[in-house]
């Protein structure tokens, strides 16, 4: 069992895809449910606000991760 699966998506029309390892996937997933998205939509999000030399996996990594970094801030109460 590979621990990064490949998903495609539907970016403006356009298919493409992106490759998470399975708990990076379920935090985006949550993230989007919280916000009351689609997950394409978050996605597409995350794709038009990425730097273009950026790739979509990484973008999405990245995303995850300062989102996690918000909450705990929030947590702590900074």
């Amino acid at each position: 069992m590979s621990l990064v699966e490949k998903r495609s998506v539907t970016i403006r029309g356009h298919r493409t895809s992106y490759s998470l390892e399975k708990p990076f996937y379920d935090d985006l997933v949550a993230i989007s449910a919280t916000r009351g998205i689609p997950l394409a939509a978050l996605v597409a999000e995350v794709d038009a606000q990425r730097p273009r030399e950026a790739n979509l996996s990484s973008a999405l990594r990245l995303f995850v991760l300062e989102q996690a970094k918000l909450g705990a801030a929030e947590r702590s109460g900074r």
